[in-house]
């Protein structure tokens, strides 16, 4: 079989953990033949790409990004775009094609599957958030990076009797923010699950500091907005699916909450830190069994699905479930937060 692979959307390590894997069992136990697109879907319009074998393969484990590359090429507002990627790869004589990525790119990999071509997708995106799967690999790694983050405010907090607040990524769910705010023992998580009561945030900020604790950590999302408000974003300019580029709710809150409190309140925006550096051993892990996963999948003579983690074993459901909707927040996490905080005085 010849198989095709790209890496759509925003890097997040593991990526190369998947192509490694996949690439690997398909050579050594299937005698496939891989070609790597470059740049996401933007390679498979423009033909570009790169050889994957056992040798362009090794040594990429540990390494985070993509050797592939990425970028967010939405076909779909490309005029002829669906026909000149089915062009491109049945010019390279492709049986299929496995696409890394989340909603955006594997709408993409739906709309191709719907036209005949043979699609596996492999679920990747950093926040988390992608319906399905109980796990995307990337996450253990953003959130270490986050919870370390938080763990190094600390003393610099205490060290200046300081608000800290911290903005993590999380665009539509804070699974991000409420992991590493639970780890690294912040006094506030904000979500953009909840719109955020400024009222109460300020109240938890004080109460630490009426109970002897003269410095406060707060972790909000990228995504997290006040009631009726929209997202804060650097500028108006929108990708190719229609998404501004989020930041600022982390500046808007240490502003607000110094103002309010009179506490000296900073900020910091770890952004694209947290997609960066080596991932850690469960993404490698992961990332590997989803890589296996996804030949596995094919030379059962399946498509149009998506391999997810459903407890500890690896399954697949149907692309179109997948993204369907997102996977955000649950009720369980949110009570363990507030099992955390002090709770608010007595009408």
């Amino acid at each position: 079989m010849r198989v095709g692979m790209l890496t759509g959307g925003g890097d997040c390590p593991g990526l190369n953990a998947v192509i490694r894997a996949a690439v690997r069992k398909g050579i050594q136990h299937y005698g496939d033949e891989f070609v790597g697109f470059m740049e996401g879907w933007r390679g498979v319009l423009d033909d570009v790409t790169m050889p994957l074998t056992l040798e362009t393969t090794s040594g990429i484990l540990h390494r985070g990004g993509t050797i592939l590359r990425s970028s967010r090429t939405n076909v779909k507002k490309i005029p002829g775009g669906f026909e000149k990627c089915l062009e491109v790869i049945q010019k390279h004589k492709l049986d299929a094609l496995i696409a890394l990525g989340g909603d955006d790119t594997q709408s993409i990999s739906l709309a191709l599957a719907e036209r005949g071509l043979k699609c596996v997708g492999v679920p990747k995106t950093v926040d988390n958030d992608l319906s399905g799967t109980d796990a995307c690999f990337g996450f253990d790694t953003a959130v270490s990076i986050a919870t370390e983050a938080v763990d190094r405010l600390h003393s610099t907090a205490e060290a200046h009797n300081r608000v800290m607040v911290v903005e993590v990524m999380g665009r539509d769910a804070g699974w991000i923010a409420v992991t590493s705010g639970i780890a690294g023992g912040a006094d506030v998580i904000l979500v953009p699950e909840v719109p955020i009561d400024i009222d109460e945030v300020c109240r938890l900020v004080t109460y630490r500091r009426e109970h002897g604790k003269l410095f406060s950590i707060v972790v909000v999302a990228e995504g997290a907005t006040f009631p009726g408000g929209e997202q804060e974003s650097h500028g108006t300019n929108v990708d190719s699916f229609g998404h501004v580029r989020l930041s600022g709710i982390g500046q808007v809150l240490a502003e607000e909450i110094e103002k309010r409190t009179k506490y000296e309140t900073r900020s910091v925006n770890l952004g694209h830190t947290q997609r960066g550096g080596t991932p850690t051993a469960y993404d490698r892990m992961l990332a590997t069994r989803y890589g296996v996963a996804a030949i596995d999948l094919l030379h059962a003579g399946k498509s149009s699905r998506l391999v997810v983690l459903r407890g500890t074993e690896i399954t697949d459901i149907p692309l179109a479930d997948a993204i369907a909707k997102t996977r955000t927040v649950g009720e369980d996490l949110l009570a363990v937060i507030k099992g955390l905080q002090p709770p608010p005085p007595a009408v």
